[in-house]
């Protein structure tokens, strides 16, 4: 396990924020426009109970890791609910423990802010994350409609 340390992003982050949600973007074989790195970045940053927030695993001072995350209202309970929205390590990182550390902060952030769950999807095909997601939580049977 390598000696990571998480974080909040930071304004200063911008340059490896963008070159870490673009590879994760990249490993799911999809693009947003220019307006949305923007807007994206702003949220980041914006207060707000549902806005987004975002964290970075830091290895040797060098970001290698990304984790974005969001709350939001249930039905289900009076407490809200954490969606970890998007997870990336770097390639060479991935197995050295940066994705458990992104989780388990997330985790932490839910915890001290009484989240009824804390919840995530990832594609059938990420077979090396789901070895992770299988340790760190249970799967659920549930299946992801969306509207065309």
């Amino acid at each position: 396990m390598t000696d990571v340390t998480i974080r909040p992003i930071e304004a200063s982050d911008l340059p490896e924020w963008r070159r870490l949600w673009t590879a994760y973007l990249t490993f799911y074989k999809a693009t947003v426009p220019e307006s949305v790195y923007a807007s994206t970045w702003a949220r980041l940053f914006t207060d707000g109970e549902y806005e987004p927030k975002g964290m970075l695993a830091v290895v040797d001072g060098k970001p290698v890791g990304l984790v974005h995350y969001i709350f939001h209202r249930t039905c289900w309970s009076e407490k809200n609910n954490c969606y970890l929205q998007d997870l990336y390590a770097d390639p060479e990182m991935r197995g050295k423990g940066v994705g458990r550390a992104l989780i388990e902060a997330v985790y932490a952030v839910a915890d001290k802010r009484d989240a009824a769950a804390v919840y995530w999807m990832t594609q059938e095909f990420n077979h090396t994350a789901r070895l992770l997601y299988d340790r760190v939580a249970k799967k659920t049977p549930f299946i992801k409609y969306q509207r065309p």
